[in-house]
């Protein structure tokens, strides 16, 4: 079996998988074509938990372990074109629960680094990423107390903070990208920061949405009990 041939879901999930992209992403404005192929070919059942399999397109964050979500289609889709990466570019994902992300990721072209702070789940991401043919480096680590001596061109956060942490900034490599979205309540800031050079990097709000909180995130003082 090919490379592209492991990716290439069965004939009914295929279908399945199409109508996602034509109902829930081009309809919600993802419209970039390289993100779109990604998305039809990694199998996302292969990344939902047994229970839920028969759910698995549906247009809602499906529960993991640790109270932990795999992401909405359309808010994976937005994610990555959000960020755009390109083949042979440094990927930082914090955040891997099911591993879904990180294969589309991957499936991009993208040389992936992905933190899990939960053993289990990183396991079981490192299992879904073999069967559905895509590689990625999956660690048991806290991305509150991750550092790298090399920067990364895309850095995608998978929970939000509820304020935002530079310390995810000094990351980013020069004409990098970084989503993450940051807030309490609700509704939430998704935002991309993107660095044009050696300066700080410019924020953008995008869309408001909702994140389990990043473990170890400092939280305001107003929310503490």
């Amino acid at each position: 079996m090919n490379h592209a041939d492991a990716l290439q879901p069965p004939q009914e999930q295929s279908a399945l998988q199409a109508q996602m992209i034509a109902q829930q992403l081009r309809t919600n404005a993802v419209h970039d074509e390289r993100i779109l192929v990604a998305l039809e070919r990694v199998p996302r059942i292969a990344f939902v938990p047994a229970g839920l399999r028969e759910v698995d397109c549906a247009d809602a964050p499906l529960p993991l372990a640790h109270g932990k979500h795999m992401l909405s289609p359309l808010l994976a889709g937005r994610i990555l074109q959000a960020v755009l990466p390109r083949a042979g570019e440094r990927v930082l994902e914090v955040g891997t629960g099911s591993g879904y992300l990180t294969a589309c990721l991957a499936a991009l072209g993208a040389g992936v680094q992905s933190l899990e702070i939960h053993a289990d789940l990183a396991a079981q991401a490192r299992a879904n990423l073999q069967s559905a043919g895509q590689r990625a480096e999956v660690a048991c680590a806290d991305g509150m107390a991750f550092e790298s001596p090399t920067p990364f061109d895309c850095i995608i956060l998978t929970a939000s903070l509820p304020t935002w942490q530079p310390r995810f900034e000094r990351l980013l490599a020069p004409g990098g990208r970084l989503f993450a979205v940051v807030g309490t309540g609700v509704l939430m800031s998704a935002r991309l920061y993107t660095r044009a050079g050696e300066g700080q990097a410019q924020a953008r709000t995008l869309f408001e949405t909702w994140l389990e909180p990043l473990e170890h995130a400092p939280v305001p003082e107003t929310f503490r009990f």
